[in-house]
């Protein structure tokens, strides 16, 4: 059952979860690198050390183009586009718009579509258990983005990936797919262009003015640095910690604060100065909203993972699902799949912490 590479530490917990760690992979001793997986730490790193040349290169403008960035390769290229499109058929838009929706997300530095759909559909059909790509059976920090740097993990468990027929049988994914890195490659030439610092600027960090290209900094090193953690935080910390409202056999949960929490301490050493520009009563429930776009209601996605809409309730604010609402209502989104109010009572029973615990044991077993 257990793959190579990997060392009984014997069961623990999670720090503050009734999670357990079955066995703890090696994330960086005692292992294979493949020259894919230091590429892959060497460009993490970078996005991280650009974070940190922000505070120096701040002004409104490049702050408040990070943040359209944001929102146009997060929300609409990620979580509408790759997400909740590809990966889930939660509901259908015109080709051209489906492909401008994916072409964002190509940007967002997540790997291209065919991977990151195959990727996602196979945590779905094995979440939380040892088939899992991020299960959180190995621990935190492999879930949240150890498991990036494995390729021969990924490769060791699936092998001939073949469950994105639908997506390799058209040729638009197939060309990004052969192509993914040279359209970063153009991106990065265009911010370039217009800003003037080269974008691998962790290369040569020690350059000690850097103020004149704060476009290329800002818009990469911070907007990639919030939008992985973003996504890495769904994939680990809302299967540990939060709170479970529907039945599912899994260990996800609804997590909205641990989120914000994190992203603000990845990102605090960049911005801390400027945050007190802000009205502190901004930083609630709607400011957690624009970060993770209503992928923090984790245990409703598990629960209904062909729903369009994640945030369930009404106060359960999800800006993708107000952003399909839209194109539903215009008449570019069609075949909207939501849960039915029978479904929901069939998914809406009480989860004890006993039971959680069980379903822990069955991933232990399986």
């Amino acid at each position: 059952m257990w793959s190579r590479g990997t060392k009984d530490f014997g069961q623990e917990r999670i720090c503050f979860s009734n999670v357990l760690v079955i066995r703890k992979r090696n994330l960086f001793w005692g292992r294979k690198w493949r020259s894919l997986d230091i590429k892959l730490v060497l460009g993490m790193l970078g996005f991280h050390i650009l974070t940190l040349f922000a505070p120096f290169t701040f002004t409104w403008n490049v702050f408040w183009l990070t943040v359209l960035s944001y929102f146009l390769t997060g929300a609409l290229g990620i979580t509408l586009g790759y997400h909740r499109l590809l990966a889930h058929r939660s509901f259908k838009l015109p080709k051209w718009l489906e492909y401008t929706c994916v072409y964002l997300g190509v940007h967002a530095s997540q790997r291209d579509p065919i991977y990151w759909v195959s990727i996602h559909r196979y945590h779905h059909q094995y979440v939380d258990l040892d088939k899992d790509p991020h299960t959180p059976i190995y621990g935190f920090w492999f879930s949240h983005m150890g498991w990036i740097f494995d390729s021969g993990y990924i490769k060791e468990k699936y092998q001939e990936r073949k469950n994105v027929e639908d997506l390799k049988s058209q040729a638009f994914y197939r060309f990004i797919k052969r192509t993914y890195v040279w359209h970063l490659f153009g991106l990065w030439a265009l911010v370039y262009a217009w800003g003037g610092f080269p974008y691998f600027v962790w290369i040569v960090v020690s350059l000690p003015k850097c103020t004149r290209y704060h476009s290329s900094i800002y818009t990469q090193g911070v907007r990639n640095t919030c939008l992985l953690n973003a996504t890495f935080l769904v994939n680990s910390a809302c299967h540990i910690w939060g709170k479970r409202a529907w039945s599912t056999d899994d260990l996800s949960k609804n997590n909205w604060y641990i989120i914000y929490i994190y992203i603000c301490v990845c990102v605090c050493v960049c911005v801390f100065l400027y945050f007190f520009l802000f009205n502190w009563e901004m930083l609630n429930d709607r400011w957690v909203a624009l970060i993770t776009f209503g992928e923090g209601w984790h245990n409703n996605h598990h629960a209904f993972e062909y729903s369009a809409r994640h945030g369930l309730e009404w106060w359960q604010i999800d800006l993708s699902w107000y952003v399909i609402r839209f194109l539903e209502s215009i008449g570019l989104a069609t075949n909207v799949k939501l849960p039915s109010h029978a479904h929901k009572l069939k998914k809406s029973l009480a989860i004890s912490d006993d039971l959680l615990m069980k379903q822990t044991s069955n991933s232990i077993n399986y």
